[in-house]
């Protein structure tokens, strides 16, 4: 236990995806890339938890690392399972989460597989997100480690039902069901989380490069009316891969020319949420979320 530990005693915090026997013990953030488990970190340490983080290198925010105890992070090389599990013994978590992207690209360049991983992977069929990460999951809870819900702390932060910005509706209700349906059918193929719709007819969906990238095609038709769904699986595993909608996003569709992005309400991360809901006032672009 660091110096900086707070006492054992401290009790719970509030999140109403935490598990119901979720109890005061040191929590390892598993740091991706990007804010999300910077913000994450912070949120683990406002709640008065043992913060622990197992870092990637050349991935995580240098700045995160840097406001860490040695004794409280680990760091290693992305594909390296059999060192990211002893790691999460050694720093003593009884929870861990994950937070944070990994470059999509080190799949094909800069991978470093070490038995484990090549262990896991040999043994899966299909290899996507739900795969690779579900067997990942596996490993770190026969660990007697707990995976927590990756939405946990930041229950402040997911997007929330109906309009999130100010003003008149810019695109009509039925466009915006179109390409919910469209971003629905797409997860369940394991495509993506994403698609951009313009008054029914589909533009673009996200695939393996990534939302900025899928906008950015859209954003290439140079047209208007553009809308951008953002959503989750019918049977979503939120222990990884939970979409996440950043400044970085709002930047692209802004100069993509996209007005309209719709969010599953409680299923996808704003990070920093009245900064960019204030943002996205100025830029003119409408925030919404949905149910299903």
């Amino acid at each position: 236990m660091s110096l900086s530990d707070p006492p054992s005693a401290t009790p719970p915090p509030q999140s109403a995806f935490l598990p119901q026997d979720f109890v005061a013990q040191p929590v390892g953030l598993i740091a991706g890339k990007g804010l999300y488990p910077v913000l994450m970190a912070e949120r683990i340490r406002a709640a008065g938890l043992h913060l622990r983080v197992v870092s990637f290198k050349d991935e995580t925010e240098p700045s995160l690392i840097e406001s860490l105890p040695s004794q409280d992070h680990i760091q290693i090389k992305v594909g390296q399972l059999g060192k990211l599990l002893k790691s999460l013994k050694k720093l003593g978590c009884h929870y861990a989460v994950m937070a944070g992207q990994i470059t999509p690209r080190r799949l094909f360049h800069g991978l470093h597989p070490d038995l484990k991983a090549l262990a896991i992977l040999n043994r899966l069929k299909i290899k996507n997100a739900e795969t690779i990460f579900g067997a990942i999951a596996a490993e770190i809870e026969a660990l007697d480690i707990g995976m927590l819900d990756a939405r946990s702390f930041l229950d402040d932060q997911l997007a929330s039902e109906g309009p999130m910005t100010p003003g008149r509706a810019q695109a009509a209700p039925e466009y915006i069901q179109h390409g919910i349906d469209i971003a629905k059918g797409i997860t369940e193929l394991d495509i993506g989380q994403g698609a951009v719709v313009r008054k029914g007819t589909v533009l673009a969906v996200e695939a393996y490069e990534g939302t900025d990238r899928m906008l950015q095609r859209a954003g290439s038709f140079k047209t208007d009316g553009l809308i951008f769904v953002k959503t989750v699986k019918k049977q979503q595993d939120y222990r990884f891969d939970v979409p996440v909608f950043g400044e970085r996003t709002l930047d692209v569709m802004h100069a993509a020319g996209i007005t309209t992005a719709a969010l599953e309400a409680d299923r996808v991360i704003m990070l920093n949420k009245a900064a960019l809901l204030e943002k996205a006032t100025q830029l003119k672009i409408e925030l919404l979320g949905y149910r299903r």
